[in-house]
């Protein structure tokens, strides 16, 4: 018998990991009231009451929620409560989301079902790096009034995105500069050709970049740093909360920032629902789940 999945909220991303999700499961699709058209093989209801049995699956937003107690929705009309979602799903079920608190995991699995953030699988961070980076260059061409071409950049950090962002930017005929804490990680971006500052370092480098880009969740472009920096450098922050850029204090200087959050979600929609989609297939199968 076909296995259910039942997806509850979230941006577009989700409509279309259940897109995909359908070519092998019965998907359901609620929370998505507001003028947005679902795919004729998605069963879409108005209620999660609605759905005409339990389902095997769960797949909640990514981040599965703002306050802990609603489910982020931003397309229905009406909240959608975190534990309103338990009586929808099969004894022993399994529910997907991202960024899942503490709180809300302890009470999935206190009612008896397994949690499991694809946020935290290696092959969903690697492949939703690609959207994340894609979408940067997109801002960074939208905002700068010449080509990144000849341009200096600076990258903090040395993780997933900021790797796959030097390789594109390299590409595009930047000098690329990356800043980090490890020397092995500075290592690696001389070998992609990128000229390298210890992150111990950072405030005593000349400030002559046309552009940054901040991979690292802490306060590194801070008053000290800003103060030195050209007032025409733009600042595009990729780091997820609590950002590391004193945003206030650069608009006071003139300086353009932009906190540029689940970019994933807004410049590749479709191909960040499907690695949601192919992740969560990952997981049924080392589950020894059926797949239809």
């Amino acid at each position: 018998m076909q296995k259910t999945f039942l997806v509850i909220g979230g941006d577009l991303r989700q409509i279309y990991a259940a897109g995909k999700l359908s070519e092998k499961f019965n998907v359901y699709i609620t929370g998505f009231d507001k003028n947005i058209i679902i795919p004729e093989n998605i069963k879409n209801i108005d209620r999660i009451t609605d759905i005409t049995q339990r389902a095997d699956y769960l797949l909640l937003p990514t981040p599965i929620s703002s306050d802990n107690i609603n489910l982020n929705a931003p397309f229905c009309k009406n909240t959608i409560p975190i534990n309103s979602v338990i009586s929808c799903l099969k004894e022993k079920g399994i529910i997907f989301g991202g960024k899942i608190n503490p709180e809300t995991k302890t009470l999935f699995e206190n009612s008896g079902f397994w949690v499991y953030d694809y946020l935290d699988r290696e092959e969903f961070s690697v492949m939703n790096a690609v959207p994340t980076a894609e979408g940067a260059v997109q801002i960074a061409l939208e905002e700068l009034p010449t080509t990144i071409y000849h341009s200096e950049i600076l990258i903090t950090g040395w993780g997933r995105i900021a790797k796959i962002l030097a390789h594109m930017l390299t590409s595009l005929g930047a000098t690329v500069t990356v800043c980090a804490r490890k020397c092995y990680d500075l290592t690696w971006a001389e070998i992609q050709k990128c000229k390298t500052i210890p992150l111990s370092d950072l405030h005593k480098s000349s400030h002559h970049f046309d552009m940054i880009f901040n991979t690292i969740p802490a306060m590194i472009l801070d008053k000290q740093f800003l103060q030195n920096l050209n007032s025409d450098c733009l600042i595009i922050d990729l780091a997820s909360k609590p950002g590391g850029v004193d945003f206030s204090f650069a608009s006071s200087l003139g300086i353009k920032s932009i906190w540029a959050l689940g970019l994933p979600g807004k410049s590749a929609p479709v191909s960040s629902g499907h690695i949601v989609a192919e992740t969560i297939t990952n997981i049924l199968r080392e589950r020894g789940e059926p797949n239809e």
